[in-house]
């Protein structure tokens, strides 16, 4: 069983919450811990956001508690009814992440009887506070996870994956079932992509030269991502339409085959360039006289499909609808590359001096 970083910093949390309120005397500190847990985030900046809405739906949860408390009292059917302002409240003011904490401060404070309801009701109030504040400054203390190497990491992962299904696919020599699978969890694994992107581009540098190095990095991970997503939109298609693959003429398939094979090996050596593995002049490689360009192979796509539609029999059905789709998936993945290569290149034009070496070191 692995631990993360969150698991650790949610345990330290609890008990830093229940240590305040014991050194503080605080009645019922299990309310702190329990606001601890629903506070802990996985950056700084995302627990900085939460406080502050921790802060307004405890307000409304405490204020709404306090004066269903004082007009109707302690029974049961008070709390439900104090419980269902609260969530349309806190809906309204789209504070839908603080819904659940809220809940917990009106359940807190209205199971409190006697005289002293409304000192008691402070007193439970700050106690969850306390628990949000704890969380807060374990999330200061502990050292950020490092997103960007973990983020590029997982692209690494994903894209080998997808090129290598990809040149099975092109070849037809993947399994049928093995493949849909595959592509199944390649879609999960994307998604999470975008999380870990979400979790990147909300750090905070600590110092202010820093600031234009993550907008430029931001940008080249946007593009990595989008570029990522491109080579699954092409393996999917060229999935789909594997018996039409199938029945082009062997001249045809080469075409295909090769020119996949390079924009497969340029993007691997992308990410190489990235990491500083790679001379950013390198591109120039894509530019060799050999190599057609967008137009030149839309003009053999259609001489190699006139082809084909002269040379099939009547029983045989060749549709040409389905390889414009499979060309138009190769040249969009085809510029989302180049347009990569060159963010890149301004990147590392722009920042040569500027070094991830836990990024540059955990790669070949």
């Amino acid at each position: 069983m692995k631990l993360g970083a969150r698991v650790l910093k949610t345990g330290v949390a609890i008990v830093f919450a229940l240590f305040l309120a014991e050194l503080l005397n605080v009645p019922s500190p299990v309310f702190a811990a329990i606001a601890a847990v629903f506070a802990i985030q996985p950056s700084i900046y995302r627990s900085y956001l939460t406080i502050l809405e921790q802060i307004q739906g405890n307000l409304i949860g405490a204020t709404v508690a306090v004066l269903f408390g004082l007009i109707f009292g302690h029974h049961i059917v008070a709390v439900g009814i104090a419980a269902i302002i609260v969530l349309g409240i806190m809906m309204k003011l789209k504070l839908e992440k603080s819904i659940s904490l809220a809940l917990v401060t009106v359940i807190a404070i209205m199971e409190v009887p006697g005289d002293d309801f409304i000192m008691f009701g402070l007193i439970r109030f700050g106690t969850v506070m306390l628990g949000v504040f704890a969380a807060f400054v374990v999330n200061l203390v502990f050292l950020p996870p490092k997103y960007e190497v973990k983020l590029f990491k997982k692209i690494n992962s994903v894209q080998d994956d997808i090129i290598r299904w990809t040149r099975l696919a092109v070849r037809q020599a993947s399994e049928h079932t093995s493949t849909k699978m595959a592509i199944t969890k390649l879609k999960s694994r994307l998604n999470e992509l975008d999380t870990m992107y979400d979790f990147f581009k909300e750090e905070r540098g600590y110092f202010k030269n820093q600031k234009y190095v993550k907008a430029r990095k931001i940008v080249v991970y946007r593009q990595m991502l989008l570029t990522s997503k491109k080579s699954y939109e092409l393996l999917i298609r060229l999935h789909k339409h594997e018996n039409e693959l199938g029945k082009l003429p062997s001249q045809f398939q080469i075409i295909i085959q090769e020119r996949l094979d390079f924009l497969l090996t340029y993007h691997e050596q992308l990410l190489l360039k990235y990491t500083g593995k790679l001379r950013p002049e390198h591109s120039k490689w894509t530019r060799h006289e050999e190599y057609l360009q967008g137009s030149e192979l839309m003009e053999q796509f259609i001489k190699q499909i006139a082809l084909a539609q002269e040379e099939a029999s009547e029983d045989e059905q060749f549709s040409s609808y389905h390889l414009l789709y499979i060309l138009s998936r190769i040249l969009d993945y085809e510029e989302n590359l180049e347009h990569l290569d060159t963010l890149i290149v301004s990147y590392r034009s722009y920042h040569s001096e500027e070094k991830n070496l836990d990024l540059e070191s955990d790669f070949y």
